[in-house]
């Protein structure tokens, strides 16, 4: 519309929008554009105030409509006409007979346009020139930006909403039964596919998308297709598909030789499942590089990756979903990603990732209706064709995976509710990623949880030493050392291996002291610039996600520096022990705890800095108070530590620097120990 350099272009179909001589106006609030999509749909007659007001009021007229009337007009007259006086008459829009007249040629407007070339196209297909009925088939509609009269209020756009997508519908019926005709159906199916979810009750839409479907060789899920809408039209109107479906489904089931595309003399070759499944549109490859020296987890992967072979092979109508949970830094998404490049080569289709942001730290999570649009996108959708709501996506992103085997990768992810839409139907696969365990994901849906832990001694000394430069080379206590106070997080591993690597010319010992000092540690282990390479930045994103109670709950375990029990979690924070089991509960399913045997709780030794460091701030009078209570109730008898003590886990570091001190290391001596927080 823009490109043509006309006095005034207008689109209708999509947001109301204009162009003078080629250069877009800004057409100001939703009802002056309502005022000048009532003028341009009758653009060249009169229209009266009085229907002016009922299109943008109806029946609901405040007693100010006239004058609001005028002031819309007068605010599109200095827009479209921008170079006119303030008395002087206008040019495109005027007052006429006790109303206004937008003076524009008709064709000036997309939405006659449309019905003008529709109009066409159906006169050329009465005249038998296929080739032509079809190019203007495709010129009408590819007028079409979006709905039609979008954002724009009213009764009268309300109407021409619904009168305009159903003649686009029409139109779309009618080009594919052209295109059918053709012999043309494989390139028909992302359209009609669209249509259908936009539409889901159209039958005659099905109806052309289960032929077309059928004609490119995919029997079996042209069936499928007449299924759901078998059951959609029952769950919804409560009644059977239409003799004109049903005829349909019987004819594929018995293999009708009418059904064969024009001039083939065999029936259709299923696809063998390496045929490009989106036609136009490239094979989606997108899973990020793996992590560099990514080591350990070989018993878990191996369990996991003969999970979803079984499960894939087994074609049915269930997708094989997995989730990894576990605690911020542990490496979920290196896991998933070495996980998916092993499954690869079960997915010909392609892959499709999506980082859904759910602990905030690059950004708001998005929201599934948002990660349907990425993912549609990535198949091909065009944003003029994409649907707008929630429902209408994932019918769409579900129909387009149908029958693919695709490999999709959701990275953290905030909830079950985020996920549950973006999982397709039956030959695809989804591995996710969240710091939470998704209980409900399992029961309801299937999904395979598994929960992943800190790297074992072993492996987080060969990760370090592997990414540090050859710092450690030959030096086993200092490894050992580092490896303990990093409690096992890959994260916190990478940082100090970047850390050793980036600081050659200072001396491995005076590194080892700098992140063995309990104070300040997570100020160390944080990369500078980057919230997502700090342990400080994530463990704070799962803090933040945690309902008032819970986390004044975390913050008065972060007072105790052992292993806890309930009732010593009761005590501390003055709750009953119902309430206390069911928040000790959630902040293990946020991994801000461990549970261990015998019901009893403790922090991960960085975690339990992190906690400290959250218990200082509550008030000072509030802290001795909830200490008190334990002492009083006497659960003290587990010696609870000063705040800032990570408990059981500290010892451990603790216990290697006295081999370190012995190996000449470090230094032994009083200083010292006030940095490790002795």
């Amino acid at each position: 519309m823009a490109a043509t350099g006309a006095p005034l272009r207008i689109q209708l179909l999509g947001p109301v929008r204009a162009w003078r001589h080629g250069v877009e106006v800004a057409l100001g609030p939703p009802k002056q554009r309502a005022v000048l999509g009532l003028l341009a749909s009758r653009a060249g007659d009169v229209v009266g105030v009085e229907n002016i007001v009922d299109a943008l009021w109806g029946g609901d007229v405040p007693q100010t409509a006239a004058n609001g009337v005028h002031t819309y007009v007068g605010g599109l007259r200095r827009a479209l006409d921008p170079g006119r006086g303030r008395r002087a008459a206008g040019a495109l829009l005027t007052s006429a007979s006790g109303g206004y007249c937008l003076r524009l040629d008709p064709s000036d407007v997309d939405a006659t346009l449309f019905v003008r070339g529709h109009g066409d196209a159906r006169r050329s297909r009465g005249e038998g020139n296929a080739d032509t009925t079809l190019r203007l088939y495709e010129q009408a509609l590819s007028l079409w930006h979006g709905e039609a009269y979008s954002g724009v209020p009213g009764p009268f756009a309300s109407m021409e909403r619904t009168r305009l997508r159903d003649l686009r519908l029409t139109a779309v019926e009618e080009w594919a039964a052209d295109m059918l005709a053709a012999g043309r159906h494989a390139e028909m199916v992302t359209e009609l596919t669209g249509a259908v979810s936009e539409e889901p009750l159209r039958e005659k839409l099905r109806w052309l998308l289960i032929l077309a479907l059928y004609r490119s060789g995919r029997q079996a899920h042209a069936l499928r297709m007449y299924e759901e809408t078998r059951q959609l039209l029952s769950s919804e109107l409560g009644i059977e598909p239409g003799a004109d479906l049903r005829n349909l489904y019987q004819r594929i089931l018995s293999g009708h030789p009418e059904l064969r595309p024009p001039g083939a003399d065999t029936p259709p070759v299923p696809l063998t499942g390496r045929e490009t499944a989106f036609p136009g549109a490239p094979k989606p490859v997108q899973l990020p590089p793996l992590a560099r020296g990514f080591v350990g987890r070989g018993k878990e992967l191996s369990g996991l990756e003969g999970v979803l072979n079984d499960e894939c092979s087994g074609h049915g109508a269930t997708t094989p979903v997995a989730v990894v949970d576990g605690p911020a830094g542990v490496g979920k998404s290196a896991f998933v990603l070495e996980l998916a490049h092993r499954l690869i080569d079960r997915f010909p289709d392609g892959q499709l990732y999506v980082d859904l942001r759910g602990t905030g730290l690059q950004g708001r999570p998005v929201s599934a209706v948002d990660a349907l649009g990425q993912l549609l996108g990535s198949l091909g959708i065009d944003g003029s064709r994409m649907p707008r709501g929630l429902a209408a996506r994932a019918t769409l992103y579900r129909s387009l995976l149908h029958g693919r085997r695709m490999l999709v990768v959701l990275d953290d992810a905030l909830s079950a509710d985020q996920l549950r839409p973006l999982i397709p139907r039956g030959s695809s696969c989804v591995l996710a990623t969240s710091r939470q365990r998704f209980g409900g994901l399992a029961a309801r849906d299937g999904a395979h949880l598994v929960s992943i832990g800190p790297l074992a001694d072993a492996e987080s000394a060969r990760l370090l030493a592997g990414l540090s430069g050859g710092r450690l080379e030959g030096q086993e206590p200092a490894t050992a050392c580092l490896a303990a106070l990093c409690g096992g997080l890959p994260l916190a591993l990478r940082i100090v291996a970047d850390g050793l690597a980036a600081n050659p010319g200072v001396p491995l010992s005076a590194l080892v002291e700098q992140y063995a000092a309990e104070r300040g540690r997570l100020d160390r282990l944080a990369v500078k610039g980057d919230a997502v390479a700090s342990m400080r930045s994530v463990f704070e994103a799962s803090y933040q996600a945690l309902p008032a109670d819970a986390a004044r709950m975390f913050r008065h375990l972060g007072l105790y520096g052992g292993p806890f029990t309930v009732g010593i979690a009761a005590t501390l924070a003055e709750t009953d022990r119902d309430t206390t089991r069911r928040l000790l509960a959630l902040l293990a399913a946020h991994h801000l705890l461990e549970e261990e045997q015998g019901h009893r709780y403790r922090f991960h030794s960085l975690i339990g800095i992190y906690a400290a460091e959250c218990a200082d701030r509550e008030p000072p009078a509030r802290r001795q108070e909830a200490l008190t209570r334990l002492l009083r109730a006497g659960d003290g008898r587990a010696d609870p530590e000063p705040p800032g003590r990570a408990g059981p886990q500290a010892s451990r570091p603790r216990a290697v620097l006295g081999g370190l001190v012995q190996a000449g290391l470090i230094a032994d001596g009083s200083q010292g120990h006030d940095r490790y927080g002795e």
